[in-house]
C-alpha cells in the first residue's frame, strides 16, 4: 500500500441490518452472525468459530460500524491486513492497516487520521499494538471494539501458534470494558479452552458453527510417483487455479518447474524467494486466473481468492488442523473444490524427525506428537474422512459424507478384532496413560529401559502382539483412536485411554467385531511399487487408451472426475496383466469389492474387445 486517503463515511448509531444492506450488500446475516452481530453491539465479548468461507469479518466489520469509536483488528500477516483494507475502502469505510510494509509518507498521514478520529478500522499486529507507544494512544480515544482475527494463533494447541499472540491478555486487563472478539476457522476443543484462557474470555459467549465444507471433496492417495501422480490429477483441472503444497523449498522449485515444463500455468511461492519474486507470485495468482501456485506452509493464512478449485498435498501437513486450514483455501465460493494428498511412510518419519530436532520443550514436543498422530489416525481411517475430520473439531456428521475417497472408493476390510482386543488390553494394564510407542514396545515384548523401569515386562500383555511389525500396530492404534475406541488423555502428554467403556468391553466380550483395513508393515509395500512400476512398462499403450476412453465415459455417465472410477495405475495394471475372469481382475492393485462388483464385466469386455482387434 503505497498511499493512504480518507474516505469519509460513518455509520455508528445505525442498524446493522441497513449496514449490512448499505455497506456489504447483502439482504441477510447467516447463520450464527446475526446473534455475534448482536451481542457485540451490545457490548459483549466472545469466541468465533466458524470455516472458511463463512463469513467470519463480518462479525466484527458491522459491529464496528454500529458502536462509536475506532475499532481494533489483530491479524498476523501483512498481506491479509492490506486484503481487507483495500476491501473495506471499496466499500466505503474508513479503514486502515499500520505495520511495517508502510511507506513513510502513508504512516504520516496515517496517524494524522488516527489522531483526527478518522479511522473506522485499524487493523495492527499483536507486536505493532502492544509495543512503541500505540495501545497507550489508543486508550485516549474511544473504541468500539478488539477483534482478534486468526486467534488459534494463541494456543500451543493450535497449528500456528505465535508468542506474541500471547501479549493480548493485556487487552483484558487494561480495557475490559472494550468487547474482545476473537475468531478462527480452525480450533479443537483443546485449543478453543486455551484461546478463552489465554483471551480473558471467560465471561463471554461462544459461537460455533459447523466446520463442514460439503463443496470439497477430500482424495488422499498413497504416495507412489509424486511427480506422474500430481501431473495425472491436475489433468481434470486445467486451466483452474490451485495451491500445491510440499514440504521443502527445493520440493517447490522442482515441482513448479515440472508443471510449467508441462503447460500449466504455475508459479513457485516459498521464504527462500526474494521479497519482490513473492509479491509477484502472489499478485499473479490472485489477479490472474487459471494460475497454479507451488508453495511451503510461507504460503498461508489470509488466502482468501474465491474460486481455488484444488488444494494438493504433495507431503503431509505437520496436524489436522493445519490441513483443514490448507484445503479450506479451496471453494470459498461454495462451489465444487478438490482437496487432493498423497502421503507415505516416509513424510511419518520426516514430520517425527522435525519434532524431535526443534529447540521445543519436552511437553511441547509432545502435543505435536499428539498432532500428528491424530492427523495419521486420519490418512488411515477405513471410514468417512469428513466424518472423522470434523470429530476432531469437536463436531458429530451422522452420516457418512459421500464426497471423499472412503466413500466413493469403499475398501475391502478384515477383521482386525483380536488385534484390537489385545491393544485395547495393553491400554488397559499399563493404566491408560501411556502413549503409542510404549503400547507398542509392550505389544512385541520390547526390552526397554522403560518397561523394566515400569515393571511392565510382568503384564499379561508384555509379548503378545508379535505377530504384527511395529509400524502395523501403530498404524492400528491410530485407526482404533480415530474411530473413539481409543482417546487422548486430556493431560496433553500424548496417552491414549478407553474411549466409550461400554462398547470397548463389549468388543473385549467378543459381543462385536471390528473390520478395517489390512495394516501392512512398510517394508511389505515396496514389492507391490516396485511390481507397478514393471507393469508401466509392460502395458499395451493402446490398451491403456481403450481404457481411459472407457473410463471418461463412466465418469461423465456419473458426474465424477475420471480418477474416482481407477486411478491411472490402475489401469496400467489392466493393461499389462489383461486379466481374462473376474477373479484374476480382483487382484488387481485399486479394485476392491464394490468396485469389482460394479466395473468388472465392463473392464473385461473393454479388454476382450481390445484383444479381438489385435
Amino acid at each position: 500500500m503505497t498511499s493512504f486517503t480518507v474516505v469519509q463515511s460513518s455509520f455508528s448509531g445505525s442498524d446493522p441490518l441497513r449496514v449490512l444492506r448499505e455497506v456489504f450488500g447483502y439482504d441477510h446475516f447467516r447463520g450464527p452472525q446475526e446473534a455475534i452481530v448482536q451481542h457485540v453491539i451490545a457490548g459483549g465479548s466472545g469466541l468465533v468459530l466458524m470455516p472458511t468461507g463463512g463469513g467470519k469479518s463480518l462479525c466484527y466489520q458491522v459491529p464496528a460500524l454500529c458502536r462509536e469509536g475506532l475499532a481494533v483488528v489483530v491479524s498476523p500477516l501483512i498481506a491479509l491486513m492490506d486484503d481487507q483494507v483495500q476491501s473495506m475502502r471499496q466499500a466505503g469505510v474508513r479503514a486502515a492497516a499500520l505495520h511495517s510494509g508502510l511507506a513513510a509518507e502513508a504512516s504520516s498521514a496515517l496517524w494524522r487520521s488516527l489522531l483526527r478520529d478518522e479511522l473506522d478500522l485499524l487493523y495492527v499486529s499483536p507486536e505493532r499494538l502492544l509495543n512503541g507507544g500505540l495501545l497507550e494512544r489508543l486508550q485516549e480515544r474511544p473504541l468500539a471494539l478488539f477483534a482478534i482475527d486468526e486467534a488459534h494463533c494463541v494456543s500451543q494447541w493450535g497449528h500456528d501458534f505465535r508468542p506474541e499472540y500471547l501479549q493480548l491478555e493485556a487487552l483484558a486487563l487494561r480495557l475490559p470494558q472494550v468487547p474482545r472478539l476473537a475468531l478462527t476457522a480452525t480450533a479443537d476443543p483443546r485449543t478453543r479452552s486455551e484461546i478463552i484462557e489465554r483471551l480473558a474470555l471467560e465471561q463471554g459467549r461462544v459461537f460455533l458453527a459447523s466446520f463442514d465444507r460439503p463443496n470439497i471433496r477430500y482424495l488422499l492417495r498413497p504416495k507412489l510417483e509424486a511427480k506422474e501422480q500430481l501431473l495425472a490429477f491436475l489433468e481434470e483441472f486445467r486451466g483452474e487455479a490451485g495451491i500445491v503444497y510440499a514440504r521443502s523449498r527445493s520440493r517447490v522449485d522442482r515441482f513448479a518447474a515440472l508443471l510449467q515444463a508441462s503447460g500449466h500455468d504455475a508459479v513457485a511461492y516459498h521464504a527462500g524467494m526474494d521479497a519482490g519474486q513473492r509479491s509477484s507470485a502472489l499478485s499473479r495468482f490472485r489477479n490472474d486466473s487459471g494460475v497454479v501456485v507451488v508453495a511451503t506452509i510461507a504460503f498461508g493464512m489470509g488466502i482468501d481468492k474465491p474460486d481455488v478449485r484444488f488444494v494438493a498435498h504433495l507431503d503431509l501437513p505437520k496436524s489436522l488442523e493445519a490441513y483443514y486450514q490448507e484445503t479450506g483455501r479451496g471453494g470459498r465460493d461454495g462451489l465444487p473444490a478438490t482437496a487432493w494428498m498423497v502421503h507415505g511412510p516416509g513424510d511419518v518419519t520426516q514430520l517425527r524427525r522435525f519434532i524431535e530436532d526443534s529447540d521445543a520443550e519436552a511437553a511441547q514436543k509432545r502435543i505435536e506428537h499428539g498432532k500428528l498422530d491424530a492427523l495419521l489416525g486420519f490418512t488411515e481411517t477405513p471410514g468417512c474422512r469428513r466424518q472423522v475430520l470434523l470429530a476432531h473439531l469437536g463436531e458429530t456428521l451422522a452420516e457418512p459424507c459421500g464426497n471423499c475417497d472412503r466413500c466413493l472408493e469403499p475398501q475391502v476390510l478384515e477383521d482386525r478384532t483380536v488385534a484390537a482386543q489385545k491393544a485395547l488390553s495393553a491400554v488397559f494394564r499399563t493404566g491408560q496413560r501411556f502413549g503409542a510407542a510404549h503400547l507398542t514396545d509392550v505389544l512385541l515384548g520390547a526390552d526397554t529401559a522403560r518397561v523394566r523401569s515400569l515393571g511392565h515386562q510382568d503384564l499379561s500383555v508384555y509379548g503378545i502382539g508379535k505377530e504384527l511389525a511395529r509400524e502395523q500396530w501403530r498404524t492400528l492404534l491410530r485407526q482404533l483412536t480415530s474411530q473413539g475406541w481409543l482417546e487422548p488423555v486430556p493431560d496433553g502428554r500424548g496417552g491414549l485411554r478407553w474411549g466409550e467403556e461400554a462398547r470397548v468391553r463389549a468388543l473385549l466380550r467378543g459381543e462385536l467385531t471390528l473390520e478395517l483395513p489390512a495394516t501392512p508393515a512398510s517394508q511389505e509395500r515396496r514389492p507391490a511399487i516396485a511390481a507397478a512400476a514393471g507393469a508401466e512398462a509392460e502395458a499395451e499403450p493402446e490398451l491403456v487408451a481403450a481404457l481411459k476412453k472407457w473410463r471418461r465415459e463412466q465418469a461423465r455417465e456419473q458426474g465424477v472426475p475420471p480418477y474416482v472410477v481407477f486411478h491411472d495405475r490402475t489401469l496400467v495394471e489392466l493393461a499389462a496383466r489383461r486379466p481374462a475372469q473376474l477373479n484374476d481382475l480382483a487382484q488387481v492393485s485399486g479394485i476392491g469389492a464394490a468396485k469389482l462388483e460394479r466395473y468388472g464385466e465392463a473392464v473385461l469386455a473393454v479388454i476382450q474387445g481390445w484383444g479381438a482387434q489385435t
